[in-house]
This record gives structure tokens, sequence and C-alpha cells, in this order.
């Protein structure tokens, strides 16, 4: 049975706009837990957390700029440079490795000549580890685009990206 991959809409790099910025974090400076829905703001709004951004979050949350830098690198859904066109996430928790994600991760390096958390040159994938998708079941996990993937292989992998590469 052949499957569809849809593309999904790539969100293109916005050029850094302190007034944005700064609209975006005043939004959310007063909540609690509003570092993480500032940071969640700023990437949805420029593709990414621009370093330009952490004075601004520091001083509208009163934190230093070290503080703010590490929130935003605990937490592995925020980028600090834009994504390629096709996100890859493949599950780096326990019932995945046991399931062979470590396998699957060493073989999507390889053909992406990329590490974890890069993107190729050409700009069109990004590979990302992600900690639980969710779908233990059928382990090892990835999704492409948002779109989860369960039972993977090699040699699925090498098929859904040829069928992006296609797109």
């Amino acid at each position: 049975m052949s499957q569809k991959i849809e593309a999904k809409p790539h969100i293109e790099e916005a050029a850094w706009d302190k007034g944005e910025a700064q609209e975006i974090i005043a939004r959310h400076a007063a909540l609690k837990g509003g570092l993480m829905e500032a940071l969640h703001g700023l990437q949805q709004a420029f593709g990414f957390v621009p370093a330009e951004s952490y004075d601004l979050l520091a001083a509208a949350f009163n934190l230093s700029k070290a503080e703010v830098y590490g929130v935003q690198s605990f937490y592995h859904d925020f980028r600090t440079a834009p994504a390629g066109h096709h996100v890859i996430q493949i599950c780096q928790a326990e019932s995945c490795q046991a399931r062979g994600s470590r396998r699957l991760t060493a073989h999507a390096l390889n053909h992406l000549d990329i590490t974890l958390g890069e993107t190729t040159p050409d700009g069109r994938f990004t590979l990302e580890a992600a900690y639980c998708l969710g779908n233990c079941a059928v382990s090892p996990n990835m999704t492409l685009d948002g779109k989860l993937y369960g039972r993977m292989t090699t040699d699925l992998f090498d098929g859904l990206l040829k069928k992006t590469e296609a797109l």
C-alpha cells in the first residue's frame, strides 16, 4: 500500500524584529511560567529563538541572560537556528532504544551526513532527537514533519526520505 506524504508548510525564518519580539515577550511577562510561553511565541514568530532576544527576556523576567539560555537550551523543542524544510525526530527514550532507535539514529546520521540538531546543507532536512513520542507499543518511533511513524526500520526510513525528496 502506497502512502502519500503531505509536505508540511515550511515556516520561513522571519527577519529579526526587536519590536515584535518585545510585543511577544510583554504578552507573557506577567504570567506564571511566562518565560516558556514567550520562548514558544518567539520560536513561532521567527522560526527559532534568536539569541538577540535573550537580553529582552532576561530584563522582562528579572533573570540573567545565562538563566534564559539555560531554560531555552534545556528543552529540545526550542531551536537556536531555523529548521530545514522537513523535520525528522527520532525517539531516544528507553522503549525505542530497546527496539532499535540507536541503530536507526546512526543510519539517519549517516544517510543525511549531519549530526543531531543539524540541518542538511541544502536546507531540506533537520534531524532532531525526541524523548518519548508516546507510541511505545510500536517502537522505534519517529516523526517526519509532525507525522508519527511506528515500527520504523532503516529500510522504511530510506523509503520515506525518498518519497519526501521527490516532493
